[in-house]
Parts: C-alpha cells; structure tokens; sequence
C-alpha cells in the first residue's frame, strides 16, 4: 500500500512539472526587471544583466524592462513571462532564487535556492543566481505558441488593434457629459477603476505603452482616444467597445 501511495505521489508530480513546462512553453518572451526589489539601484551588481544572460542561454527572447520591446509585446505584456530574482539571504550567507511570473503574477517555476558565502557583494549575488540557475536543469523550453483561437490572454494582435482603431476614429464623438466617469485607484502594477457606487469595474496593469493598458481577467485593453478613454475586450466572442471619462 505505502508502494502504491509513494508512486501514485510521484507520478502527480510528474504530472504537474509537465504541465508546468508546457504553460512556459507556451510564452514567447521573458522580461527582466531592471532591478529587483531588493536592491536600490537599476541592475545592481549586474544581477538584471546576468539574469538576461543566463536564461538566454535557455532559449528565451530576453528583454530588460527599459530596452525597447517588439510591438507585439508593448501591446500584450501577457505574451511575457517575469524572470524575478528573489533574494532570501542570511547574515552569512547570500541566497537566491528566480522565479518565472505570468502578467498576473502567479509563479509558473522556481529554481532552486541558490547560496554564496563570498564576502563581496557583487560576487556573492552572482555567485548565487548561477547556483540558482544551475538548479533548472528540468526547464527544457521550447516555444510553443498557443493557436490564435484558443488564447485567453488580456491582449490583441496588433492587425486588431489598428483595425478597430481606425474604425473608433470614424464614429461621432460622444459629449463628454454623456460618458461614464471612472475613478483610479493605484494598485500594484496598475489601477483599480471604480464608478461612483463606488465599485470596481476594471483592473488595469502597466504596459510599457504610454496610455494603454491591459484590463486584468479580460481578453482585451483600455487606452486613450483624445480625451476621453476606450476599453476595448471581447464578451463571449463579441468585441465590446465602451468610452470613459478617467480621473487618474
């Protein structure tokens, strides 16, 4: 009996790694904070740097936060996972690990920790995330982009967006007094839009876009059209396309 459970353990293992695997397979690109949270200045010790360049060596397409992102990930940051480097050090003993975030936050892998005893920073941070690196031996990427239909992520393709666009610059502008007021709400990442209940009507995430945004837990964006402001997201297969007035 004890066998049967210690297999069946194993094999629900095996089971979640390949699913895992297959999730990051799934995204085209992998973005690297320019710096982490637990360092004061932009790519510290080069630890941005050498992330970048280790998970390269993966087969990842790999951007810096501040380099400039192919237009097709400045309008779907979802299209990216988040390479963060978690630092766990002791006071003797530097520790990370990395782990890979969807848009939403939700960890889809983590190394191993990685430890360095040096006594110079710079060494012992790098010392440490090649550890942690080198204890991804089980992430064997290969993209495998998701077949346009089935994608449930929060943005358009770019022939979309241009599309629909050009198509909100030709309809009759909306008096201003006759839209919808929003109020932001800075969350992490992003806002929090609420009405005058008040409730929430969307969550809106950063993109590296000036003006657009991608709406959380919907298939579609939010940006800025003169004046005013238009959510464009798909509700069961339909575009919906609604204008706001946003108080930032």
């Amino acid at each position: 009996m004890i066998k049967k459970i210690i297999c069946s353990f194993l094999f629900l293992i095996t089971i979640s790694a390949f699913s895992q695997q297959e999730k990051i397979n799934n995204y085209k690109y992998v973005i690297v904070p320019e710096r982490f949270d637990f360092l004061k200045t932009p790519d510290q010790y080069q630890t941005s740097s050498l992330t970048k360049f280790l998970l390269k060596k993966k087969g990842f397409d790999v951007f810096l936060s501040n380099e400039k992102l192919p237009q097709d990930l400045m309008l779907n940051r979802c299209k990216a996972l988040t390479a963060i480097v978690i630092d766990d050090s002791s006071m003797f003993t530097v520790k990370s690990k990395i782990e890979m975030q969807d848009c939403n936050g939700n960890v889809l892998y983590s190394s191993e920790l990685g430890k360095s005893k040096e006594k110079d920073y710079k060494k012992s941070y790098q010392e440490a995330i090649r550890d942690a690196y080198d204890s991804m031996v089980d992430l064997e990427y290969n993209y495998t982009p998701l077949q346009e239909e089935s994608i449930k992520d929060a943005g358009l393709v770019v022939e979309e967006v241009l599309a629909v666009q050009k198509m909100v610059s030709k309809e009759i502008a909306v008096p201003k007094g006759s839209l919808e007021v929003l109020y932001s709400q800075a969350k992490k990442n992003g806002f929090q839009l609420v009405d005058t209940t008040p409730a929430v009507v969307f969550q809106i995430l950063k993109t590296n876009v000036k003006d657009v945004f991608v709406i959380k837990d919907k298939n579609g964006i939010i940006y800025k059209n003169g004046n005013n402001w238009v959510a464009e997201y798909y509700e069961n297969e339909e575009l919906v396309i609604k204008h706001y007035v946003i108080k930032f």
